[in-house]
């Protein structure tokens, strides 16, 4: 059990995924970042963030997990939801 207090509508165990998946991320962007200012493609660093997303997957999921998470993905790109988190997250850093 863990100590920490539940937030409205949820439980302890889901905040603390979000705070790891938060904390992830700004890793993650600041690894961007830097490859980006060493001028290295976007596509270069796109590839190589999925390819090694995937290898992880594979070495901590089942397949039908693994297509589950592409699958929202993809939901993800056909809904423009992609763009709109773009478009928060530029006008935030503006």
């Amino acid at each position: 059990m863990t100590d920490k207090p539940e937030t409205p509508g949820g439980n302890p165990q889901m905040e603390q995924v979000s705070e790891e998946l938060t904390k992830c991320a700004m890793v993650i962007e600041h690894a961007i970042d830097h490859l980006l200012e060493e001028n290295h493609a976007p596509l270069a660093v796109a590839s190589a963030l999925l390819g090694g997303s995937l290898g992880l997957l594979s070495r901590t999921m089942d397949r039908e997990t693994i297509l589950r998470i592409l699958d929202s993905a993809v939901q993800s790109v056909r809904s423009g939801e992609l763009e709109e988190a773009e478009k928060s997250r530029r006008s935030g850093s503006a």
